[in-house]
């Protein structure tokens, strides 16, 4: 076993690939047999562990402080020069591991992940994924540098949120249009990106022997529990039972709004005139009453969010240079996950901390799995945990048990929670056909203008309710706001599989709380060790893309509102 392999990520954060290629060494050229292969298995564990952890706090430097010039620079550099050597050495550690025919325990569905790693891995493709990379880094910083005059104070896009729940409509109006505008404003620019993108992803499939970068993604996202096809058939089924349901709500808030058309900076305004929901004034606040709300879910996940306080591992308020949108991340050698957001004061950004707050909790439980490569959770099955979450946690939001409302104004803050659900199917279904159409028609596809007409014909199809009339030139400007499109191809299907999933776990908690919130932990304490159908089930859940199920989901959701409504 190692005897001098450090412990701890700061005494190897400057380190060359030369002084971790001996470590390395030693794990390739050691003999594997069943007597070896315990020690064999925790060194590479603990090797592997290292390598993510120093790529995960780097590019957390990248992401708090994106004008961070040092942070920029160590980041580019661990992602040029040590991560492509790591993933040489990954590669041939699980092909000795194939090769040796062992079986660690409760390793069957890690041994299937590395046999599709093994079987996708290109050497040559390594530059282009740092390429990658660096164009990633980039497009946060185009977005997070975006901000706005209002009120005579620059604002970033984030803090201009709050304006569109006050009740004075033509201020609502100046400021959408002014976010827009300030959005179009990048428009070249993302697109001299796109084109880069683009043509990296088309020479990394190519590079696998590959037909496209869907079948390229599909198997690097190691989906071997459902095809494209049924992705496909879960937007189908969004539209048959879902896009109506949103419908329903557009033109009840219409109604209630008193206003001839739904315009869309009227989406988030109380409909009946009531004052912006401001649940709280200051991130230590925000996250103070987050743990008095685990605590009463359960008091060992508010133990974990405790520890994460005081462990200074949450990054939760807004501020000019940082990284856009919401994350949780996990530090492997320190056995910590790390939560970063955006919040200025919005009862979304609760939501966001405790949806956030879930996939810390998944890390938690997980770290009782022996080997890094158990732990390896699916995506889609990683969202159920955080989803879950914000609708577990939902009982607990008012002031008299800890939280952030008075009774009403937690009513308001559960329906706005749960129309949001419905509201966010049928966007996720624009977002998921849109990419299946990018990367099965590559070519077209890398040209901007070809998406934006693509986008415009699944946003007729799919959102309705919304007045766009007059604005119809933002409409297609919307993909290159969708970081996962640019950043995170093909991760967004997880969403919307796993929102329908969390509301199963979520009808199971209304009959018997306790029961349903040990099935959840059951299944998160799984890690990667089974596969994704069996991770549903343990939660309590099953995995679905048909419209049954999705209409049962709707029909939940519809009669708890109007439960919450009277």
């Amino acid at each position: 076993m190692f005897t001098t392999f450090p412990a701890h990520y700061k005494d190897v954060l400057d380190w060359e690939w030369a002084q971790f290629k001996p470590y390395a060494h030693d794990l390739l050229s050691r003999d594997l047999n069943p007597e070896t292969l315990s020690a064999w298995m925790q060194d590479n564990s603990d090797f592997s562990s290292m390598i993510y952890e120093l790529r995960s706090r780097m590019h957390v430097a990248t992401t708090v402080d994106t004008t961070d010039e040092e942070a920029d620079r160590r980041y580019k550099a661990f992602m040029a020069h040590i991560f492509p050597e790591y993933m040489k050495v990954a590669f041939l550690l699980g092909k000795k591991l194939l090769e040796s025919g062992l079986k660690p325990d409760n390793f069957d569905i890690p041994l299937r992940n590395i046999r599709a790693q093994v079987e996708l891995f290109r050497e040559e493709s390594l530059p282009l994924q740092t390429q990658e990379s660096e164009l990633g880094t980039a497009y946060n910083k185009i977005v997070g540098a975006q901000t706005v005059e209002w009120d005579g104070e620059e604002k970033t896009l984030s803090q201009m949120m709050p304006v569109f729940q006050e009740t004075d409509r033509a201020r609502r109006e100046q400021a959408w249009r002014l976010i827009e505008e300030r959005r179009l404003a990048d428009q070249d620019t993302l697109n001299e990106l796109w084109v880069q993108f683009m043509g990296l992803r088309k020479t990394i499939a190519h590079n696998a022997g590959l037909q496209n970068y869907r079948e390229y993604a599909w198997r690097d996202r190691q989906r071997f529990d459902y095809t494209p096809e049924d992705a496909l058939a879960f937007t189908d089924a969004i539209e048959q039972v879902v896009v109506p349901a949103a419908a329903r709500l557009s033109e009840k808030r219409r109604q209630q709004l008193g206003y001839d058309a739904l315009r869309p900076w009227d989406t988030q305004v109380d409909p009946l005139g009531r004052d912006p929901l401001r649940p709280f004034s200051t991130v230590a606040v925000l996250a103070e009453k987050a743990e008095t709300i685990f605590q009463q879910v359960d008091p060992e996940l508010g133990e974990y969010f405790a520890t994460m306080r005081r462990e200074s591992l949450l990054d939760l308020d807004n501020r000019k240079g940082k990284a856009p949108g919401g994350y949780c991340t996990s530090f492997p050698v320190e056995g910590r996950p790390f939560i970063f957001q955006n919040a200025v004061g919005l009862q979304g950004d609760v939501r966001t901390l405790l949806h956030e707050a879930g996939h810390a909790f998944h890390n938690f439980e997980r770290a009782n799995l022996r080997y890094l490569q158990q732990r390896f959770s699916p995506m889609e099955f990683s969202e159920v945990a955080s989803m879950a979450m914000e609708l577990i946690a939902a009982p607990y939001l008012e002031a008299s048990k800890g939280g952030y409302y008075a009774d009403a104004d937690a009513n308001r803050a559960r329906i706005d929670h749960l129309e949001g659900i419905i509201e966010f199917w049928p966007y996720m279904a624009v977002v998921v056909a849109f990419q299946h159409w990018i990367y099965t028609n590559h070519e077209t596809a890398t040209n901007p203008d070809k998406c934006d007409q693509k986008w415009n014909e699944l946003w007729e199809r799919f959102m309705k309710g919304v007045d766009f009339s007059g604005l119809e030139q933002y409409i297609p400007n919307r993909w290159r706001r969708q970081l996962h499109i640019f950043r995170l191809p093909f991760y967004y299907v997880e969403y919307g599989l796993a929102q329908l999933g969390a509301v199963q776990v979520w009808a199971n908690a209304l009959q018997d709380p306790a029961h349903a919130l040990s099935q959840y932990r059951q299944a998160l304490a799984l890690g990667g060790t089974v596969t994704l159908p069996e991770l549903y089930r343990t939660a309590g859940a099953r995995l679905a893309f048909d419209v049954a199920t999705l209409g049962e989901a709707v029909s939940l959701i519809e009669k708890t509102l109007e439960s919450l409504e009277r």
